[in-house]
């Protein structure tokens, strides 16, 4: 037999096993079908996974009640507060964080919210955020989240690093969390609500590296578990949103692999690293799901796949302790 007719031959058969592979794959990430379960032009919200357990020593009730004085107020105007001071002071992480140069987590949340005239928002008698969207530089903009009832506090910032991480980034932080993972959907509905709103009046990307700091002062993954093809509220879902869980999907990926580079350092500075098996894993694939019946669906999984590989690969190192570092 000719030399040309075995390469022919034998290029089908990999094709043929390839599709047979990623058919398989495809079948096991299809959830059973039931009568019962909604047509797909009917939108579904995310699942939540809220764990309360996560949240340690939560605020008593009446320390938290002075806040409804500030409600419609300029957020600059209970920065300058002595009781919402001691209150930042207790919930956020004791850490270096590097917002263009190394400062405390606290200074640099600063840096964002006093001068702010975005009034201090309270929503259903009892979920704080006060925002500021307008840092000294690198698009810097924060906020503080604050649930009355519970006695639980998160704040966020954002920023452009330009020290060779991956840009953007959203951190959000509590002292009250010590989790070595963690998924956007552990966290309570409301505050995901609100990062959301607040992402978008700060015109932040919809798909943005996220991380968590909490109560050990190491960075971890905050993993984007949403379902953008299963918006809420009944709202139909955007044309691109198969594409946007596969672009959340890689930028976990890449933070995954940040962060293991870094050890998980607060106030990393560091340029990403893309070593050869990292290159040779994205051409394996993106071979596979090239015949695969849903191409960006298999790339979602796999890529799921791996980042929980390299979260889980070993526990996170202690760092040495180092002034004005924070990483013990």
């Amino acid at each position: 037999m000719p030399h040309s007719r075995v390469f022919r031959l034998v290029s089908a058969v990999v094709f043929a096993v390839l599709i047979v592979i990623a058919a398989a794959d495809a079948q096991e990430d299809a959830p059973p079908a039931r009568s019962s379960e909604p047509t797909p032009q009917e939108p579904q919200g995310p699942v939540s996974h809220y764990d309360k357990g996560i949240f340690l020593s939560p605020i008593p009730s009446d320390r938290l009640t002075f806040l409804n004085r500030f409600a419609g107020k300029a957020a600059k105007d209970l920065t300058r507060d002595k009781q919402y001071r001691q209150l930042v002071q207790s919930v956020i992480p004791d850490c270096m964080f590097h917002y263009g140069w190394d400062f405390m987590l606290t200074e640099s949340l600063d840096k964002v919210l006093t001068g702010s005239q975005v009034p201090v928002q309270i929503r259903d008698g009892r979920y704080v955020t006060v925002s500021g969207h307008n840092g000294p530089y690198l698009q810097g903009r924060g906020f503080m989240w604050i649930d009355m009832q519970e006695g639980i506090a998160l704040g966020g910032f954002y920023f452009r690093p330009t020290n060779g991480e991956p840009t953007p980034t959203v951190t959000i932080f509590s002292r009250q969390v010590r989790e070595d993972s963690l998924k956007m959907s552990q966290l309570p509905p409301a505050f995901a609500e609100e990062l959301t709103r607040w992402s978008s009046e700060s015109k932040i990307p919809v798909i943005t590296t996220r991380y968590f700091i909490g109560g050990t002062n190491r960075k971890i993954l905050l993993e984007h578990d949403e379902d953008y093809c299963a918006p809420a509220d009944g709202k139909a879902a955007p044309s691109d949103c198969e594409q946007l869980n596969a672009d959340a999907a890689d930028v976990d990926l890449d933070a995954a692999c940040y962060l293991e580079q870094t050890n998980h350092a607060t106030n990393a500075t560091a340029w990403m690293i893309v070593g050869a098996d990292q290159v040779a894993w994205i051409q394996v694939r993106d071979d596979t799901c090239r015949v695969a019946p849903d191409r960006l669906r298999c790339r979602v999984r796999i890529t799921r796949e791996r980042t929980h590989i390299i979260i889980n690969r070993h526990s996170v190192a202690q760092l040495p302790h180092k002034k004005p570092g924070c990483a013990d």
